[in-house]
């Protein structure tokens, strides 16, 4: 059995996922002495693209960053949630398979995105797949104050 079989994320848990992926990036190795600046803003998603490219960089096989990966996406999707005014989905079936993911966003004007999926994107094809270019032409948000 797989670690995604094991553990399938909920919705209602995707917050606390990404607040455990900033709190453990922020708290180890190298980055107690240089924090990584993941502050949920969307100038953010320039050093996840930049983490995620390390991570291939590294000729690491996506299995064995599966983890992180799914750390990262947390990440994402709570940008998406703080500033778009989206909210954590659990999946229908159809979704899952598209999108290959239990849990997505809700944009405010109904459309789902996955942001997990989008992590593991940028993993598999590379530069093309730009975090922060996805928020930026993402459809269906609206502007947030703060």
């Amino acid at each position: 059995m797989d670690e995604g079989q094991r553990h399938v994320p909920k919705a209602r848990d995707m917050r606390r996922h990404a607040a455990g992926f900033v709190a453990h990036a922020t708290a180890t190795g190298a980055t107690r002495r240089f924090p990584l600046p993941l502050d949920y803003s969307v100038a953010s998603l320039r050093l996840v693209d930049f983490l995620v490219d390390g991570l291939r960089k590294g000729g690491r096989e996506r299995a064995r960053v599966a983890g992180t990966l799914f750390g990262l996406g947390a990440y994402v999707g709570e940008v998406l949630v703080r500033r778009t005014g989206a909210e954590w989905v659990d999946l229908d079936e159809s979704q899952r398979v598209y999108f290959g993911q239990p849990v997505g966003v809700r944009m405010p004007d109904g459309r789902v995105w996955s942001p997990l999926s989008r992590v593991v994107n940028r993993f598999e094809v590379g530069p093309e797949e730009s975090l922060q270019t996805f928020y930026l032409t993402l459809h269906g948000r609206v502007r947030k104050a703060g």
